[in-house]
């Protein structure tokens, strides 16, 4: 096995099983769309307990509005309460949508890599390509049934991650120092460590995921196999990984460069009104390529870890162990 043709194979079989990558999107929009109800709720709460006029909330810049409301905020207890209730209700309602799409999704992209074949090798048929393709609705909703239990206990465990280390970045960005002290460094420096280690977290619950739906096991079980996956593979699946995050970085620096120049189509007369239909369409293609790309990177992890229980896919001359 080589990057590329692990690359190769996740990008074909993820682009036979496309429903995935929609229903992926579809979630993914539903879950951002449903917590920011309670965040412009908070903005209308905190206009209502001033008294003043919505325009002088939003006429703040974005670094003015959020202390401005918790500032209001945290003056009047029942209002927080209510409004940390309202958030705490659909960040839970929305994680375990997602725990329930993504067991459907892991276990399509799963059994459609392991029946795909060797669709990463010249030359390729249509009928290679139709092997591939896995989805049902029925695959989908029983293997979305099946995992949710493991995939839920696996996510509380990475909210409790989530929750302890913003906590540890925000005590030490403000924490009191001595007088005088410039802590824009520090602030830089554990920003910078944060996103690193979120990072990877997300990636050691992206191989449990997989583990988990491979092997049919517990999230204990998925947490050795895992640690045997890094020990033996370790060079291919940090590639994968590097791989991915560089495809990650220049979509969004594309997606970027394409809102700028729209930003500037908007100011030229008549012209201009084909901004809002065009920015439209570009953030719908931003958020399936994003989905594609991390269902790709899944998929070129699962062949990696059923090379490494299945000796009998491994290229002749080449050595893998089996875990089970």
């Amino acid at each position: 096995m080589t990057l590329k043709d692990c690359l190769k194979r996740g990008a074909l079989v993820t682009a036979a099983n496309w429903h995935v990558v929609l229903v992926q999107f579809v979630a993914d929009f539903l879950f951002k769309a449903l917590l920011a109800v309670p965040v412009v709720g908070g903005g209308f709460l905190v206009v209502l307990l001033i008294g003043g006029n919505p325009s002088d909330l939003l006429a703040l810049s974005w670094s003015e509005i959020i202390p401005t409301m918790a500032a209001v905020l945290l003056a009047q207890p029942f209002a927080l309460a209510a409004f940390l209730l309202a958030v705490a209700l659909v960040l839970t309602g929305g994680s375990l949508l997602m725990f329930l799409v993504k067991g459907g999704t892991v276990s399509v992209l799963v059994a459609a890599e392991r029946d795909a074949g060797a669709i990463e090798h010249p030359p390729l048929r249509l009928p290679a390509f139709h092997r591939a393709t896995r989805f049902t609705l029925e695959r989908f909703t029983n293997g979305a049934a099946h995992l949710f239990p493991r995939y839920l206990s696996l996510g509380i465990w990475l909210m409790l991650i989530y929750t302890l280390s913003t906590v540890i970045s925000l005590a030490l960005v403000f924490a009191p120092g001595e007088p005088g002290e410039d802590r824009r460094l520090l602030a830089v420096a554990a920003s910078a460590a944060f996103v690193a280690w979120i990072t990877l977290v997300n990636f050691t619950y992206l191989l449990l995921q997989i583990v988990i739906a491979s092997d049919d096991c517990s999230v204990r079980d998925a947490v050795v196999l895992v640690g045997r996956l890094l020990r033996t593979r370790f060079r291919l699946v940090l590639s994968i990984f590097i791989a991915t995050l560089g495809l990650v970085v220049l979509t969004t620096a594309a997606s970027i460069l394409a809102t700028a120049a729209l930003g500037l189509i908007a100011f030229v007369p008549l012209v201009g009104l084909a901004a809002l239909p065009l920015q439209l369409i570009a953030w719908l293609m931003r958020g399936v390529v994003f989905q594609y790309i991390g269902l790709t990177a899944l998929v070129a992890h699962a062949r990696v870890y059923r090379s490494l229980r299945d000796p009998a896919t491994v290229p002749a001359g080449a050595h893998a162990p089996a875990v089970r």
